[in-house]
């Protein structure tokens, strides 16, 4: 399997940026995000029909948007919410 995940748009500028306690947060639960794609979508390049709605993930010290496109076998991260707590 290929799945992956990655920053879009402008997530990774924002993530270099942030402390990395926190980045090492986002990492692991996109890493978690991978494994339930894949695991949710055996077909992967041979989906046929739409990607899932995107969605937002609450993380200890804020939280991530993110959009799975199944095609692509990818989870792409498209927005940071740090709140420093």
């Amino acid at each position: 399997m290929s799945w992956k995940w990655e920053y879009a748009f402008g997530a990774s500028e924002a993530a270099s940026s942030l402390p990395p306690d926190f980045l090492a947060t986002i990492e692991a639960a996109a890493d978690e995000l991978v494994r339930a794609a894949e695991a949710l979508h055996v077909q992967g390049r041979a989906h046929e029909g739409l990607d899932p709605q995107g969605r937002q993930l609450p993380v200890s010290g804020g939280m991530i948007r993110y959009q799975v496109v199944v095609r692509s076998e990818r989870v792409y991260i498209v927005q940071i919410t740090y709140l420093g707590f």
